[in-house]
C-alpha cells in the first residue's frame, strides 16, 4: 500500500508538476452473500477488502476537471460546469473516466434523484490522478472503489457536508446514468461503510446499514479469492437481461419488487411465470433468505457455520440465475472438495472471481488443487489471493 501511495503521488507530479493537496482511497469489496438482490430492494452482506483505489488530487483555477490513471495513458478533461451536458450526450458511457467524472456530475444532481444538490458552477476545477490494486473485471468492484475514492476526495476538496449513505447514492447515480451500468447500491455502500473484521448488512430498500462482526480471524478462517480472468461487464449483456427478468417477474406477481416475495410465494410464482422468469425470481427470493440466515448464523453460531449457505448460493446462481461459467464452477467445486468450508462465485457473474472460506491450515492445499484443476481443464491459470475485511473509504494524507 505504501508503494501504491508513492506511485500515485509520483504520477500526479508527472502530470501536473505540482504536489497533490491530498490522497484519498476506497476499497474494493467481496460480497459474502446476497447476489443480484440489491437492485431488487433486497438484502446483501458485503465487506470491504484490503485492495484499494487511490486518488491524488489538487485544485485548478480554470474550472476544468482533469482525470488520469496509472492504468492507461489517456488524460480526460471537461469543464465542471459542462458535465451535465456531457452526460446527457452519452459522452461518458462505458468509459473508465465516466466513473470519476460521473461522480462529480452526480454531486450536482438534485437530492431527490440521488445527487447532492451541489452548484457545479460554483466549485473549482481539479486534477485527479488514479491508481489501484483492485483487480479489474474480477467481480471485486473496482468501479465502486474508483467512484468512492473520488467521492470522498471531492467531498473534502469542495468542502461538502454529505454523509456516507448519500455518497453511496451519488456513486450509484454516476454508474447508472453517466456510465450506463444498471447496478444497485451494494458496492458503493460496502466501499464507504466497511469496517475492519466486519461486513455491512445492508437493506437495499431502506438503505439502513448495520455492521456485523465476522470473526474470521478468531475462527481461523481465511477468505481466498480465485480470479478466473474471465472478463465481464456490468454495462452490457446478461446482467441487464437478468435485471429485466426480475422486473418482469415482480410485475407479473403484482409486487413493487422481488423483495416483497417470500419463499412461501414461490409455488404461486411457478404457476404464473414462464420457467426462465420463475427461476430468476426463485434465485432472488431464496438468496434474500440466505442473507438473513447468514447474519443470524454469524451471530448465534459463528463464522464456521456459514459454509452451507455459501454453497447453496452458488448452486442458485449457477442453476436458477445462470450467471456462472465453467471456470467459476470448477473453482468452487475444487475448493469445496479440498478443505474449504464453503465457496461461491461473487459479483455480477459471467466471469470474475469465486471466493472460498478456508481454514488457515487448508489454504495451501486448496490453492494447489485449484491451480492443478485449471491446468487439467486447459483454462487460463487463475490468480489466487487472500483478502481481509477492512476499513472503508478514507483520506490517506
Amino acid at each position: 500500500m505504501t508503494d501504491l501511495r508513492d506511485d500515485t503521488r509520483d504520477l500526479f507530479r508527472a502530470l501536473t508538476g505540482a504536489e497533490p493537496v491530498g490522497l484519498w482511497s476506497a476499497p474494493g469489496r467481496v460480497n459474502l452473500i446476497g447476489e443480484h438482490t440489491d437492485y431488487n430492494d433486497g438484502f446483501v452482506l458485503p465487506f470491504a477488502i484490503d485492495r484499494r483505489t487511490l486518488v491524488a488530487a489538487g485544485a485548478r483555477d480554470d474550472g476544468v476537471i482533469r482525470v488520469a490513471s496509472a492504468l492507461g495513458d489517456e488524460v480526460v478533461e471537461a469543464p465542471v460546469a459542462e458535465l451535465g451536458a456531457l452526460v446527457a450526450e452519452g459522452g461518458l458511457q462505458h468509459h473508465w473516466a465516466g466513473y470519476a467524472l460521473g461522480v462529480a456530475w452526480a454531486l450536482g444532481e438534485p437530492v431527490e434523484r440521488g445527487g447532492a444538490g451541489l452548484d457545479l458552477v460554483a466549485v473549482p476545477g481539479l486534477d485527479l490522478v488514479i491508481d489501484s490494486n483492485v483487480p479489474i473485471g474480477a467481480g471485486l468492484s473496482s468501479s465502486a472503489a474508483l467512484e468512492c475514492a473520488v467521492a470522498v476526495a471531492l467531498t473534502d476538496l469542495w468542502r461538502l457536508d454529505v454523509d456516507r449513505p448519500r455518497l453511496a447514492r451519488v456513486g450509484r447515480l454516476a454508474e447508472n446514468e453517466a456510465v450506463g451500468a444498471p447496478t444497485g447500491i451494494m458496492d458503493q455502500s460496502a466501499s464507504l461503510l466497511g469496517r475492519r473484521d466486519a461486513a455491512v448488512f445492508l437493506d437495499c430498500r431502506s438503505l439502513d446499514a448495520e455492521v456485523v462482526d465476522l470473526g474470521f480471524a478468531a475462527a481461523g478462517l481465511t477468505v481466498l479469492v480465485i480470479d478466473t480472468h474471465v472478463k465481464h461487464s456490468h454495462a452490457t449483456g446478461g446482467y441487464r437481461e437478468r435485471r429485466a427478468s426480475c422486473e418482469a417477474g415482480a410485475a407479473a406477481m403484482g409486487v413493487p419488487s422481488l423483495r416483497d416475495l417470500e419463499v412461501d410465494d414461490l409455488p404461486r410464482a411457478r404457476e404464473l411465470l414462464d420457467d426462465v422468469t420463475f427461476r430468476r425470481v426463485r434465485h432472488v427470493v431464496t438468496e434474500n433468505r440466505r442473507v438473513l440466515d447468514t447474519v443470524r448464523t454469524l451471530r448465534l453460531e459463528g463464522a464456521a457455520a456459514i459454509g452451507p449457505l455459501l454453497d447453496a448460493s452458488h448452486v442458485s446462481m449457477r442453476d436458477d440465475f445462470e450467471i456462472s461459467v465453467p471456470e467459476l464452477d470448477l473453482a468452487v467445486e475444487t475448493a469445496q472438495s479440498n478443505g474449504a468450508i464453503g465457496a461461491r462465485m461473487t459479483g455480477g457473474g459471467f466471469g470474475g472471481a469465486a471466493i472460498a472460506l478456508v481454514p488457515e491450515g487448508e489454504l495451501s492445499r486448496v490453492k494447489v488443487a485449484v491451480d492443478g484443476a485449471f491446468a487439467e481443464h486447459g483454462f487460463t491459470a487463475p490468480t489466487l489471493f487472500t483478502v481481509t475485511p477492512s476499513e472503508g473509504a478514507t483520506r490517506e494524507t
